[in-house]
């Protein structure tokens, strides 16, 4: 099995909604956990080959932006509104990859003001604001899996 395949079958599984998945194969087992506290965490051992040593390596983990932005939340949380994913699904900050994004850092959103794309089970859902503010980070990055109520955005409403 090699690298793509194994990345292919995390994206499967995140769009799956499962919560874990265990392959186990005769030369590699394979875990892959999905979570409210984590969006992926992966763990690829593959079992000795004679002459060769044992590798164990972390596949498609959460970014650093990913792991520390419960934390940013909830030091921010007086004085920004955070706007959440309503569902599960892939988060995409444009409509197409030719268009610009909705918002960027500073920019000024009203209520109703489409902010990203969440794509579910093939079909693209956008998702509006629900307060008005000017955005200060975009805790997501583009075109990565997002789990029910995970942050988004932080919006200054002043």
């Amino acid at each position: 099995m090699d690298i793509k395949e194994i990345q292919n079958l995390i994206k499967f599984v995140a769009k799956s909604g499962a919560s874990e998945v265990k392959l186990e194969m005769e030369d590699i087992k394979i875990t892959i956990k999905t979570g409210s506290e984590r969006t992926e965490t992966t763990i690829v051992q593959a079992a000795p080959v004679a002459g060769l040593p044992q590798v164990v390596a972390p596949v498609n983990a959460p970014s650093v932006a990913e792991a520390t932005a419960p934390a940013i939340a909830d030091n921010d949380d007086s004085n920004y509104i955070t706007v959440k994913s309503p569902i599960i699904g892939t988060f995409y900050r444009k409509s197409a990859p030719e268009k610009p994004n909705f918002v960027e850092v500073g920019s000024d959103i009203n209520i109703g003001d489409t902010v990203c794309v969440i794509e579910a089970m093939k079909l693209f859902n956008e998702i509006e604001s629900e307060v008005s503010g000017k955005i200060v980070k975009v805790l997501v990055d583009d075109s990565s899996p997002v789990e029910y109520d995970q942050p988004l955005f932080l919006v200054d409403p002043s």
